[in-house]
C-alpha cells in the first residue's frame, strides 16, 4: 500500500485522519483523529508540548470539527504517546486501567533529569541523549485517563462507532488498539512498529502475536502504526512474523546457555537489516529470557541502555 511518507496530517478517508513524523525512530511517533457530525476523537499525543500544540494546530486548521477535541484515547503509557495531553485537558481522556497505571511511572521529569545528567552515564547516557535530545521534557504537567476501562471500550464519534480494544500487556501493560470499523481504518499504538524494530518493554511475546493477528481479523484497509509509515494487514503480518523469529531465536540462545548480552550480539537480523533501531534487540531478548524463566536478575533499564548503545555503535562499523 504505497502511500506518502511526509511528515504532517493525513486523510485516511471518511474523517480518519493520521498525523506522521518521519522517521518514526525514538520517540517520532505518530497519532490519529477521527471526526464525525461535529465530534472529534484524538487517538495520542505527543512526546513534547512544542510537537503537541504544532499538530493540534494543524488539526484545527485543516478540520474545523478539531477545533475542540471531545475524547482523547491514550494507546499505551510511553511518553511518546501521552506526554502532550495536558493540552486537551478538558477532553475526555480514555485508556485501559492498566496503561492509567504504568503512566505515573517514568514521568517527564524523569526524563528531563536524564538529560540533563547524561554526561555522567557514560555509553548509555550518551545514546539517551542521541534518542530523546531533540524532544523538551521540562515544564510538562502530566495529565492521566479521566476514564479507565478494562477488555473493550465503545465510543461513539457523531454517527462512527469506535471500538477500543485492550491487547496488553505486550509492548506495555495496558497497550490498546483503536477501530474504527465502518471505516476499516485501525490505530495500533505500538502494537506496530513499521520499517523499525520493535522494543518489548513488557511482553508476553504471545500476547504481541494474538494482537497483530486481533488487528488483521478486524481487516483493515488502513492500519496507522504508533511509528512509521501507514500500511496495511500486510505490514501487521510483517510484525508478527518478526516476533515470532525473535521469540524462536531467542530461546534457542537461552536452551544453549547465552547471557542476555551474547543473545543479542548473536542472533541474525538479516532478514530485517532495512529496519530502523536493530539495537533494540537487546531490549527484547532480555524481556523473553524473563518470559522464559531465567533466574539471573534481569537487567536494569540503565544497564539496557548501555547495552543498546553498544550494539548500536558496533552494528554501524
Amino acid at each position: 500500500m504505497p502511500r506518502s511518507y511526509t511528515r504532517g496530517l493525513h486523510d485516511v478517508g471518511a474523517g480518519c485522519y493520521a498525523w506522521l513524523q518521519p522517521d518514526g525512530s525514538w520517540g517520532w511517533s505518530n497519532a490519529g483523529l477521527v471526526c464525525d457530525a461535529g465530534a472529534s476523537l484524538l487517538v495520542d499525543t505527543l512526546f513534547d508540548l512544542r510537537l503537541t500544540r504544532e499538530m493540534l494546530d494543524a488539526m484545527r486548521r485543516a478540520v474545523p470539527t478539531a477545533a475542540r477535541i471531545d475524547v482523547l484515547v491514550n494507546t499505551h503509557a510511553n511518553g511518546d504517546h501521552c506526554y502532550g495531553n495536558e493540552l486537551v485537558a478538558g477532553a475526555r481522556i480514555v485508556a485501559s486501567k492498566a496503561c492509567a497505571e504504568e503512566m505515573g511511572h517514568v514521568p517527564p521529569a524523569t526524563l528531563a533529569a536524564l538529560l540533563r545528567n547524561a554526561d555522567a552515564l557514560g555509553a548509555a547516557g550518551e545514546f539517551f541523549r542521541r534518542a530523546f535530545g531533540a524532544f523538551e521534557f521540562e515544564g510538562i504537567t502530566p495529565t492521566p485517563p479521566t476514564e479507565t476501562f478494562h477488555g473493550e471500550q465503545r465510543l461513539q464519534v457523531g454517527g462512527k462507532q469506535v471500538r477500543v480494544v485492550e491487547v496488553g500487556p505486550a509492548h506495555t501493560r495496558g497497550d490498546v488498539v483503536v477501530e474504527v470499523p465502518g471505516e476499516a481504518v485501525v490505530y495500533t499504538g505500538d502494537i506496530l512498529f513499521v520499517d523499525g524494530h520493535p522494543i518489548m518493554w513488557e511482553g508476553p511475546v504471545g500476547n504481541w502475536i494474538r494482537a497483530c493477528e486481533a488487528i488483521c481479523a478486524m481487516r483493515p484497509d488502513v492500519v496507522v502504526p504508533g511509528h512509521g509509515p501507514l500500511t496495511d494487514v500486510a505490514g501487521v503480518v510483517r510484525m508478527r512474523d518478526y516476533l515470532a523469529y525473535i521469540r524462536d531465536e531467542a530461546r534457542v540462545r537461552y536452551e544453549a546457555g547465552l547471557s542476555v548480552r551474547e543473545a543479542a550480539r548473536d542472533i541474525s537480523l538479516a532478514d530485517y537489516a532495512s529496519w530502523g533501531d536493530a539495537e533494540r534487540i537487546a531490549v527484547n531478548v532480555a524481556t523473553l529470557y524473563r518470559e522464559f524463566g531465567d533466574p539471573a536478575p534481569p537487567p536494569g533499564p540503565l544497564d539496557l541502555f548501555g547495552l543498546m548503545a553498544e550494539l548500536h555503535r558496533d552494528r554501524r562499523r
